[in-house]
């Protein structure tokens, strides 16, 4: 096996530098830069295991997608974290805008097929969900707008960079259970309403669904055990990603071939995640070093991605 791979690296190196003399390759989502390569590689390699270049890049969608799901149904969050790296560095969408508005459609999507799951599972605190909800719909709104207007790279090195600082915020509560009766009162309202305005600004600034935000944000507002503000949180990263993609919608930055394939991938995903997640809840402290763990190490590849082209 080792050897077939080695040579379909030396084929798609000889390919590759064929396509940019004949100036075939621009450097697009298959192109001649070190991520087109590796997919290239890939590629053939499983080409000569008897798939075509069509099914390996369809079964790529398809896998990237039950990532997103199985890290929504696991913790509520996270799916735009690993949708918009998964479409831009495993994908090959070449425009971070497309990738963004791609991944919110996809996101909205797989978060409604996990709040069925954990609807009935009866771990969503409705009327939290709904002021939460509605709250952030205006901000993801008014951030998209003013996302669109930021390079694409530099959006996706602050993006990178807000993840870090969420995930060291979540490793700090880590061992707290949270209160099994909390609910949105008079008294938390206000933070209720505070904490989903600003969710939804910076959901629709960075194109994401929110739910690594929002998750804390439930938490330090409520009091709420992780695993009701996971269930919780699906209703805003539904909402806060359809507001998100309507506004990237109407610009044309969606690919809606790679949405659906991400979506049906995201169901199968979404259900294994709530599963595992229902399993991990007798331990908070697991599933936030899980999540935060996830955070870090997508951030990173990230940060090294954008720094060095």
């Amino acid at each position: 096996m080792e050897a077939d791979f080695q040579k379909a690296a030396d084929t798609c190196k000889r390919t590759t530098a064929c396509q940019v003399r004949a100036g075939a390759v621009s450097g697009g989502p298959w192109g001649h830069d070190s991520r087109g390569r590796y997919r290239c590689v890939f590629l053939h390699f499983m080409g000569g295991m008897g798939m075509s270049p069509e099914m390996v890049h369809l079964l790529l969608e398809l896998l990237s997608g039950v990532v997103v799901g199985f890290t929504l149904g696991l913790i509520g969050g996270g799916g735009s974290i690993l949708a918009v790296p998964l479409m831009v560095y495993v994908v090959g969408v070449p425009n971070a805008h497309v990738a963004i508005g791609t991944s919110a459609v996809s996101v909205a999507a797989n978060a409604l097929v996990g709040l069925g799951y954990h609807a009935r599972a009866r771990t969503v605190k409705w009327r939290c969900a709904g002021i939460f909800a509605s709250c952030g719909i205006l901000g993801a709104l008014v951030g998209a707008s003013a996302g669109k207007a930021v390079d694409g790279q530099k959006l996706l090195l602050c993006f990178a960079v807000l993840m870090i600082g969420v995930g060291f915020l979540m490793l700090r509560g880590r061992h707290d259970r949270g209160c099994a009766d909390a609910q949105c009162n008079r008294d938390n309202a206000p933070r209720v309403m505070a904490f989903g305005g600003v969710t939804g600004l910076l959901s629709g600034f960075f194109g994401i669904g929110g739910g690594f935000l929002i998750v804390p944000g439930l938490i330090a507002s409520t009091h709420m055990p992780i695993l009701n503000a996971v269930g919780t949180s699906l209703v805003a990263v539904a909402a806060f990603g359809l507001s998100t993609a309507i506004s990237y919608m109407m610009s044309g930055y969606v690919d809606w071939g790679l949405a659906v394939l991400f979506i049906a991938g995201g169901t199968l995903g979404s259900y294994g995640g709530m599963r595992v997640s229902r399993r991990m809840a007798g331990s908070s402290g697991m599933l936030t070093v899980f999540f935060a763990g996830v955070i870090f190490c997508v951030a990173t590849y990230m940060i090294w991605r954008s720094l060095h082209g």
